[in-house]
C-alpha cells in the first residue's frame, strides 16, 4: 500500500453566464496590456471522448499543466481538471491550477517539496507540501494506479510537458501493466516559455537556427521526484555516467558544438561538471547565458552571464535552487526589448483574496494577469438556507411587491435560484421595479436580463434607502438579504414609514479553517495584501490571525469596512474610492506603483 499524505477535498462551484461587452465590468480591461480582456471563464465541462471510447474511456488523464503562469495551460487540460475525481500533482505546479479541479468531492494529492543534496527547496509560501517527503516514482505510480482501478478519473498533473524529463514513460509502463486506458495532455515546457515570459529568443535568425533540450545530470530525472543522489565521483563524471543511470551518455564534445542553443534543465547540482564539460570540448567561455528560476512565476528572476563566468554566479552568495533552466548560445545576447512580464504593476505583490468562493475565480485572474502571486482563503462562506418556508413564501406572492431591492449579488443569485427551483420564473417580477446595493450586485442582475432601476450614487446601505425614499412613494418593498449583517436599510425604510418586508435568501457563514500553507504565509508576512470586502471577513480575519495581520496591509472596500478594522485595532493600508472590488484593486495599484516609483499610476477602468 502506498504510504501519502490525506487527500483534501475540494467544495466549490461557481457559475459562468455569458455577458455581452457592454456588461462586463472595468476591471476587466486593464490598460497594462492595451487590449481588452475578459478571462476564460471555465463551465463544468465534460472529458469529452470519441463515441467509440464511451464504452472504455480512459481512467488517467497524464497533464501537462505548463510554466508557472497559470494562463498557459491548455484547454484540454482545463476540461480534464473539471471532469476529475482525483488530482495527483507535483509541487512545481501552481497550486493556482488547482481551482479549476471543481468536483466538490475532488480528491488532491500534492506529492511534497523538492528534494536534493542541497536540501529542500521552499517556495514563496513555504508550504506544507514542500516540507513533506517527496514520494519515489514507484510510490507515484502505484498511487495513480491504485485510483484509477477504485474507478476515478485521475489527472496526473505535471509542470510544463508530460513527455519532458517528467518521467512519464515510467507511469505509462505501469498503466499498461495494469491494463489502464490513458491520455497523455501535452503542456508548454519552461524551456519554451522562457522567450515569451524571459525575453529570451531561443532562435534567431543571426544566431541560432537549432534548439537542443538537455538535461544537467544523466540522473537528474530521478532528482525531480524528489530522490536523493549524492554527488557523483569526478572519475564518472568524466564518463558522464553514473550508478542510477543506464542510459547511453551525452556528447559533450558534439554539445559543445552544437550550432544553436542549448537549454539545460535540472542542472543545478551538478553545474560544475557540464559547465566544464562544455569548456574542456571548446565552447567559448564568452558564450552568453541566462539563468531562468520559476519560469513563469510571478517571482521569476532571470540572471545573464557568460559560460565561464556561469558557476561563480550561480553558486555565490550560496547556489541557486531548483526549478532552473540554463539557456546558452549567442541568441540569449539579443535582447527582445520591452520586458513585458517583469513590468506588469504588482509582479512581486502576493494578494490574499478573502471573498467567498462563489465571487472569487475571475478576480483571482486578473489579479495574476497583473503579476501578483494570488492566495485564496474565503473567510466567509455562503450556504443555502436550511429552511426555505419563508423564502418560499415569498416568492409565491411577488406581485404585492412594488420594489425588490437586493443588498448582494449573492442575495441575487441565491433569490433567483430558488424562484427557479420551485416552477417560476422572471415573469413573476412584471409589476416590480429592481434596486441593488452597488454595480456588483447590478451586474448579478444582467446576467438574468433584468434592469437594475435603482442605484444609489454610493454602494451602501445608507445611501440605497435614501435613494429609494425618493422614488417609492406609498410603494411596499421586499429586501432580499443574508442571515446576518447590517439592519440599516430596513430601519431607515421604516422609520420614514414605508412598508418593508425583508427575507433572508442565504447563509453568511464564517469559515472556520484556515489552510496551514496560508497560516504560515501571513504569520510569515510573506502576504503583502489582505482584501477586506465586508465587515463579516473583517471579524473572521481578526478572530483566525490575531495581531498576525499586523505583518500585512489590509485594503478595504468602503469607510464601513475601514471602521470596523479600526475598532478591531487593526491598520488601514488603503481604502477603496468606489466601494466594488474594481475599486478595491485599483487602490492596490496605486499604492504599489507609487512605493515602486512608477511614473504613472496604471487605471482598470
Amino acid at each position: 500500500m502506498v504510504s501519502c499524505p490525506a487527500a483534501t477535498t475540494r467544495d466549490a462551484r461557481f457559475h459562468c453566464p455569458e455577458e455581452s461587452p457592454s456588461q462586463r465590468a472595468p476591471f476587466y480591461r486593464p490598460p497594462i496590456f492595451g487590449l481588452e480582456f475578459r478571462p476564460y471563464k471555465l463551465r463544468q465541462l465534460p472529458i469529452h471522448m470519441p463515441p467509440s471510447w464511451n464504452s472504455d474511456p480512459p481512467k488517467v488523464y497524464l497533464v501537462g499543466a505548463g510554466p508557472g503562469e497559470p494562463g498557459s495551460i491548455t484547454l484540454r487540460a482545463l476540461e480534464c481538471l473539471a471532469a476529475a475525481d482525483a488530482v495527483v500533482y507535483d509541487y512545481l505546479v501552481n497550486p493556482s491550477l488547482l481551482r479549476w479541479a471543481t468536483k466538490p468531492s475532488v480528491q488532491l494529492f500534492p506529492l511534497g517539496g523538492h528534494g536534493s543534496p542541497e536540501g529542500r527547496d521552499q517556495d514563496l509560501l513555504g508550504s506544507a507540501s514542500n516540507a513533506r517527503r517527496i514520494m519515489s516514482q514507484d510510490e507515484v505510480n502505484e498511487l495513480v494506479v491504485r485510483l484509477a482501478q477504485q474507478g476515478l478519473k485521475v489527472v496526473r498533473l505535471k509542470c510544463g510537458d508530460p513527455l519532458i524529463f517528467a518521467r512519464a514513460a515510467e507511469e505509462i509502463t505501469a498503466l499498461q501493466e495494469a491494463q489502464i486506458r490513458y491520455e497523455i495532455v501535452p503542456g508548454i515546457t519552461s524551456a519554451l516559455a522562457a522567450g515569451s515570459y524571459a525575453g529570451i529568443p531561443l532562435t534567431h535568425r543571426d544566431h541560432a537556427s537549432a534548439v537542443a533540450l538537455v538535461t544537467g545530470h544523466p540522473a537528474a530525472e530521478k532528482i525531480s521526484q524528489g530522490e536523493t543522489i549524492a554527488p557523483a565521483r569526478r572519475s564518472d563524471l568524466a564518463n558522464n555516467e553514473s550508478p542510477k543511470s543506464p542510459h547511453a551518455p551525452l556528447d559533450w564534445a558534439a554539445l559543445a558544438k552544437f550550432p544553436g542553443t542549448l537549454i539545460v534543465y535540472m542542472g543545478t547540482t551538478q553545474m560544475e561538471f557540464w559547465v566544464g564539460e562544455l569548456l574542456r570540448h571548446g565552447k567559448p567561455s564568452e558564450t552568453p547565458v541566462a539563468i531562468l528560476r520559476r519560469c513563469g512565476f510571478s517571482d521569476q528572476t532571470v540572471k545573464r552571464t557568460t559560460l565561464g563566468q556561469l558557476v561563480e554566479v550561480a553558486t555565490n552568495p550560496k547556489r541557486i535552487r531548483p526549478p532552473v533552466v540554463f539557456v546558452i548560445g549567442t541568441a540569449v545576447s539579443a535582447a527582445l526589448g520591452f520586458d513585458w512580464f517583469a513590468q506588469r504593476p504588482l509582479r512581486g505583490q502576493t494578494i490574499l483574496v478573502t471573498r467567498p468562493s462563489t465571487e472569487a475565480n475571475p478576480v483571482l485572474r486578473d489579479l495574476e494577469l497583473m503579476g501578483a502571486q494570488v492566495l485564496h482563503w474565503p473567510a466567509i462562506s455562503i450556504l443555502p438556507l436550511e429552511d426555505f418556508v419563508d423564502l418560499d413564501s415569498v416568492l409565491c406572492s411577488l406581485e404585492q411587491y412594488r420594489w425588490i431591492v437586493f443588498n448582494s449579488s449573492n442575495g441575487v443569485r441565491a433569490f433567483f435560484d430558488r424562484l427557479w427551483a420551485i416552477g417560476r420564473d422572471a415573469r413573476v417580477l412584471a409589476n416590480c421595479r429592481l434596486a441593488a446595493v452597488g454595480r456588483q450586485t447590478a451586474q448579478a442582475m444582467a446576467e438574468r436580463h433584468l434592469k437594475c432601476d435603482l442605484l444609489p450614487s454610493k454602494f451602501d446601505a445608507e445611501h440605497l434607502a435614501t435613494a429609494l425614499l425618493a422614488e417609492i412613494g406609498d410603494g411596499t418593498c421586499l429586501n432580499v438579504r443574508a442571515s446576518r449583517g447590517r439592519n440599516v436599510f430596513a430601519e431607515r425604510m421604516q422609520a420614514a414609514g414605508v412598508s418593508c418586508r425583508q427575507v433572508v435568501a442565504y447563509r453568511n457563514v464564517d469559515t472556520a479553517a484556515v489552510p496551514s500553507e496560508i497560516q504560515s504565509a501571513v504569520a510569515n508576512g510573506k502576504v503583502d495584501w489582505v482584501t477586506v470586502t465586508s465587515n463579516a471577513i473583517a471579524d473572521n480575519l481578526s478572530r483566525c490571525f490575531g495581531a498576525q495581520l499586523r505583518k500585512t496591509k489590509l485594503a478595504s472596500i468602503s469607510p464601513l469596512t475601514s471602521e470596523r478594522l479600526r475598532e478591531l485595532g487593526l491598520q488601514v493600508a488603503v481604502e477603496a474610492q468606489d466601494a466594488t472590488f474594481d475599486g478595491l484593486i485599483q487602490a492596490i495599484l496605486t499604492a504599489s506603483t507609487s512605493a515602486t516609483g512608477a511614473a504613472t499610476t496604471p487605471r482598470i477602468s
